[in-house]
């Protein structure tokens, strides 16, 4: 379940998305010194949207360097 307030994350560059979110876990940070548990539910949920983009990108960066990659093709090396 996202935050209905997350803008379009797809507009974001990789740095840009990566700042973002490190910009919100300090604001978890503060708002569990501050003791704001229902900031840190809605900081969490935006939280929750961030890291689901950046593991989609990073999925798709790895599959994209596998398949233009000849060292991962046919590899099964189990010792």
């Amino acid at each position: 379940m996202g935050h209905p307030l997350t803008p379009d994350l797809s507009k974001f560059t990789n740095e840009e998305l990566n700042q973002k979110y490190g910009d919100i876990m300090r604001r978890i940070t503060f708002a569990y010194r501050t003791g704001s548990t229902d900031m840190v539910y809605q900081l969490q949920l935006l939280q929750e949207d961030y890291q689901t983009e950046i593991q989609l990108r990073n999925r798709k960066a790895l599959e994209e360097m596998e398949k233009n990659s000849k060292q991962f093709k046919n590899i099964i090396d189990i010792q």
